[in-house]
């Protein structure tokens, strides 16, 4: 899929989760998307190219960047926690949807339990 496609689809995904909100920012652009104020998921324009930036468990980015060359450390983030995500052959839409979950899940799992919209050590898992 084109990063078009990407941005759309990981778009579609994030602002069906349960108290996800977007902010849009000028100047340079980013969208940033928040569950209760933390962000899961950016996106921005790298020089030359539109791309998704995601949390995710260090372990987890460290094998998605080794299989996936589409995967880099995230662009102006924590390298250990973020992934970068670029339109390319070896993400497809269902990996996509998958990661912007997983960051969900990641972000939602550091609120205070009272704050939290969803449990998530079970939201978006398969029974």
């Amino acid at each position: 899929m084109d990063a078009q496609e990407l941005r759309r689809i990981a778009d579609d995904c994030a602002v069906e989760l349960p108290g996800a909100d977007v902010e849009h920012r000028t100047g340079p652009d980013w969208d940033l998307y928040k569950v209760r104020g933390k962000v899961f998921m950016l996106m921005t324009d790298m020089p030359g190219r539109p791309v998704v930036i995601l949390k995710a468990d260090p372990d987890d980015a460290a094998a998605l960047r080794e299989r996936h060359p589409d995967i880099t450390p995230g662009y102006h983030m924590d390298k250990r926690h973020w992934i970068t995500v670029d339109g390319g052959g070896t993400v497809d839409e269902r990996l996509a949807r998958e990661l912007v979950i997983d960051s969900y899940r990641l972000v939602v799992g550091g609120l205070p339990k009272s704050e939290q919209p969803v449990d998530p050590h079970a939201y978006g898992r398969q029974a």
